[in-house]
Parts: structure tokens; sequence; C-alpha cells
């Protein structure tokens, strides 16, 4: 009787024999190469057969040959499919070739880069990329990067820094006295600040009452002649792109008002701060130095792969002191540790495909990503209008708020689009009314992409009037 093999054993093997590595790779060529021929959101169908993963917790190893059919066959029909050039949903980027390829690198590096002496190249990349965001987005010499999950967590990092350091300059120490009798922060935002500022702001301690909001233009940006009296005990956030409209806050005047006040300003940017990178669109972030924390994401406009947010900030001090942690069995390093940035200890090494991805775009590959996201979002909004949708916003970056006549119309054709496959958006409010949000985010994203997505739209429309008539 041969002697059974444990688990351990078994994991030695596969990794030696590299089959199982291999059935991956061909599975992802194949998703990849009929991602255009895919239905843009998953069938009914697909939906359905996802219940062949509704099983107990198995007892005993399975069979991994199996586990990576498994996934492929019912896992990769019911997937969104984002990579290719017609989803338009949420702000989601797509990961170009030489981003993708090195996260599989990066994979099987599998580095922690919480120290130095965790991963020395991820401290060096970090550092790098850290030198060359400041350079894109013409940020003060001093400013540090943080490298965290997403723009969410990267606002709550400034927003955090911004309230210890007001906090600081009045003798309270947080970090020692915590924040329970410590000196009120007003917070001031625009009324249609993103729902994960609020989010951030709740996480810190902030309630509705201690936020004031200053009303804003018919394009979302904030009225800078209605903002209230600031003062050194304020936080300001802006927005560089409303989630919306793609509107731009007026970080000149806002920003001179906040300088003369002595209060924090953070910059939500997550994708709209990339337009400091376009020769065309720099234009909508003048003034963004100003600020003393911004927050970003590479995975939207830049085209990194997910997940990938980056916290920068002006005050070194106040960003380390924010995201402290203290402890004998860690090793600090006279290299960069990239912990003291960030609220993780472990996390993963987004750094290498981040640099990958700067290194093999450099200044004119950026450029020509967030231009030709804007040229298809101009393109989608002149081929929209001349078939009788209404825009309702000035379409500034890559941002498209769509209705048709009436509200059950657009509801209805909305619906009728994402059932369609051909093409995918979302649905927000805009005015109290509901409407059609698109978002272009791919580099994949074509001309032929945009022709097929309008066609989708007129046919979903009159598939609305069809019904009605019948």
């Amino acid at each position: 009787m041969k002697n059974k093999i444990n688990i351990r054993e078994q994991l030695f093997l596969q990794r030696e024999n590299k089959e199982l590595f291999e059935m991956a790779k061909s599975y992802a060529y194949t998703y990849m190469g009929k991602i255009n021929d895919r239905p843009v959101f998953p069938s009914v169908k697909s939906i359905q057969q996802l219940s062949v993963f509704d099983e107990p917790l198995p007892e005993k190893p399975g069979n991994p040959d199996e586990i990576l059919n498994l996934l492929h066959k019912y896992g990769s029909p019911s997937t969104v499919a984002q990579t290719g050039g017609r989803y338009y949903g949420f702000v989601n980027g797509n990961s170009i070739p030489i981003a993708l390829a090195t996260k599989w690198l990066s994979d099987i590096w599998d580095q922690n880069c919480a120290l130095y002496v965790m991963s020395p190249i991820v401290s060096r990349l970090e550092a790098i990329c850290e030198k060359w965001l400041k350079e894109l987005f013409k940020l003060p010499s001093g400013t540090v990067a943080g490298l965290v999950s997403a723009t969410s967590t990267a606002t709550m990092c400034g927003i955090a820094a911004g309230r210890n350091e007001i906090l600081r300059r009045q003798d309270w120490d947080i970090n020692l006295k915590g924040l329970f009798g410590a000196p009120p922060i007003r917070i001031v935002i625009g009324e249609q600040a993103h729902a994960t500022v609020i989010k951030a702001l709740s996480l810190l301690g902030f309630g509705e009452e201690q936020i004031e909001r200053v009303p804003v233009d018919s394009q979302g940006r904030m009225d800078a002649d209605k903002l209230p009296l600031l003062d050194e005990k304020t936080i300001v956030i802006l927005q560089a792109g409303n989630v919306k409209s793609g509107s731009f806050d007026p970080f000149v005047k806002i920003g001179n008002q906040a300088n003369n006040a002595g209060s924090w300003i953070h910059i939500d940017g997550a994708f709209g701060l990339w337009a400091a990178a376009s020769s065309e669109k720099k234009f909508l972030t003048k003034g963004i130095e100003k600020a003393d924390s911004w927050s970003v994401d590479a995975h939207k406009t830049l085209n990194a792969p997910y997940d990938c947010g980056i916290i920068l900030c002006k005050n070194r001090e106040a960003l380390t002191m924010a995201m402290q942690v203290n402890g004998s069995y860690i090793h600090y390093s006279e290299k960069r540790d990239g912990m003291h940035f960030t609220p993780e200890m472990s996390r993963r090494a987004r750094a290498i495909e981040l640099w990958a991805t700067l290194k093999y775009l450099g200044r004119s590959g950026i450029e020509e990503i967030v231009d030709g996201l804007c040229d298809r979002a101009q393109q989608f909004q002149e081929q929209l209008s001349s078939a009788g949708f209404n825009i309702l916003n000035e379409v500034v970056f890559n941002q498209i708020i769509v209705s048709c006549n009436t509200a059950e119309e657009t509801n209805e054709t909305l619906k009728n689009i994402q059932e369609s496959g051909e093409c995918w958006c979302g649905g927000s409010k805009w005015n109290g009314e509901p409407v059609i949000r698109i978002s272009v985010c791919s580099w994949a994203t074509t001309a032929k992409d945009i022709d097929r997505s309008v066609a989708a739209f007129i046919k979903a429309r009159e598939k609305y009037h069809i019904n009605l008539e019948a």
C-alpha cells in the first residue's frame, strides 16, 4: 500500500510541475481573447449557474484542476466585462497589458511591503513612484505618497492627517489624549461631495452636525462665493472630478481663502487628478498645489490594475503621525518603510504594477490615455445628442449625464440598455430626476465601441416605446 501524500507534499509537487499554472494561463488567454464577444453584463442563465458554488465547506483537499476548471467554466461567464471597451457603469479602469503582466509576476513574488526589510524592491519602487507622481501632478517637493486600496482609504488618510495636525497646533496630541474632549474641528464640503468622503469623516469621528455644506452650481462645482468664513480649525474638502458631471471645484479661489485662513485642504481626485497630466485638460486642476493632501486612484484613469489608491500629503510628519504604529518587533530602517504612510501594515505590493504602468506610458503615454478617454466621452455625448437624448452636463472630462424626455422613459431605457449586454451604464439622480450616468474609463474603448453603444441606447429607447404602445 502506497504511503499517503500529505497536503504539504502535494503543494510542493504542484509548484514544481507548473501544470496548474499553465492551465490558469490557458484559461486567462481564452478569457482575454473573447472579452469583446461577451455580454458586458452576465446573462440570467450565467448568474443562475453560480449556484454550482453553493456547497458545504469540503472536509478534504480538492482537485486543483477541477477547482480551476470550475472557476473558468462558471466564473468567467459571470464576470462583468469591464476589461472590454463598452463598460461605462462605474469609474472603473482597465489594466493595460504591461501592468497586468507585471501583476502576474508580482503575484508570484507575493511581497509584503510594510517595511524595507520585508521587500527592498518594493521599497525602492514606492520611492520612485512617489517621485514621478509629484512631478506629474506638479506637487510640492516635500510631498509623500502612500499606496492603499483605493481613494476611499486615501481620503480617510488625508483627513486623518489634517485632523491630527489641526489638533497638534492647539497643543492636543490625539495619539496621547484621544479624540474625546478634543477641541472642535469644522468640516467644509460641497453639497455633492462623494459618498466615500462622508464615510471617511464618520470613521474619523466627525458627525453630520460638524459638516458645513457649501452650495454648488449647475455642474456640481462648489460655489466659492458661498464659502463660510474659514479659520485654522477647518478642514476643507474639494473635488477634482464630480462623480456624476466630472466637474472640478475652483481650486485657486477656494485654495487662496483656505490658505490665508490656515485651513487644511484635502482634494478628492479619484479619477480627475490625472487631468494634470494632459496639456489640454490641466487647466481643470489649476491650483491643486494649494492643497495639503490629495487622494487619487491609479486603477481608474491611469488604467493600472485593481486595487491601487494613492494618498499624497504635503506634510510628511502629519501623515506619518496619523499612520504611526510601534512595536519592539518592527524593524524600521533608514530606507523607505511604506507602512509610515498607510493605515495597513501587511498589504500587497501595489507599487510594482504602478511603477510598470508609469514607466511604460511615460508622460506622453499618460497624456494620450487621459485625452483618449475625454475624446471618446465627447464622441459619446455628441452622438447621443444628435440622436435626441438630453445631455445634462458640460462634458469637461470623462463623465456624461443623460436623460430621455420623461423619468419613466429614462428608467426603462436604462433597464433595456443593461439587459441588452451590448454595453452597461449605471443610473443616478441629477437635480432630483433619474438619469443615465456614463463613465468612459477604459483604454480599450474605441470609436467603434462608442458607435455600438449609441446604437444600443437608441434600440433601448425604441424598445420602451414599442412596449408602451403594445
